[in-house]
């Protein structure tokens, strides 16, 4: 299990549960594979499914896949400062916030992937240019330490957790 080979000190607890939820491989093979299976899961859902939510207030599928951008593009930007030594600590974000003016309902889910893919690449990249000894680095977000590979593994974490979501409750 990823968090078994994470120091306690390298992340919030709060996120145990994605970095359990990630692949127990390489960061960026994990976000390789991911960009692969997520195009793949996300184009086999009927189009009557994009705008669903399974309960009033829950986001639709459209909105989840957003929310995943977002997320990926704020830690992706959380993992550049601190593997570049900036130590100003990093806020938070209100997720209800990015999905209440994501506008996706005048988008289309093809249009939501292209972006998604643009991101991941992006992501995958930076990773790459990582060195080791960077992957290490800590610094401060939303008021907790949180690593640089603890980054990598939320981000597939977080992913593969809404995917299940998705599975049980919209699909």
């Amino acid at each position: 299990m990823i968090s078994d080979q994470l120091h306690s000190t390298e992340y919030n607890p709060y996120y145990k549960p994605y970095i359990d939820n990630a692949a127990d491989i390489d960061i960026v093979k994990g976000l390789k594979y991911n960009l692969d299976t997520n195009i793949e899961f996300y184009s086999k859902i009927p189009l009557l499914k994009h705008s669903y939510a399974y309960a009033e207030g829950k986001w639709t599928i459209k909105d989840i896949l957003l929310h995943i951008v977002d997320t990926e593009r704020i830690f992706a930007y959380r993992a550049l400062r601190i593997a570049r030594k900036d130590k100003t600590p990093l806020a938070g974000f209100e997720q209800d916030d990015y999905v209440a003016n994501g506008n996706t309902k005048s988008r289309n889910l093809e249009n939501l992937l292209s972006e998604y893919k643009t991101v991941r690449q992006c992501t995958i990249a930076l990773f790459e240019s990582f060195e080791a000894n960077q992957l290490e680095f800590i610094g401060e977000a939303s008021g907790s330490p949180i690593s640089v590979r603890a980054i990598g593994y939320i981000i597939t974490g977080h992913e593969n957790h809404h995917n299940q979501v998705i599975t049980e409750r919209y699909l």
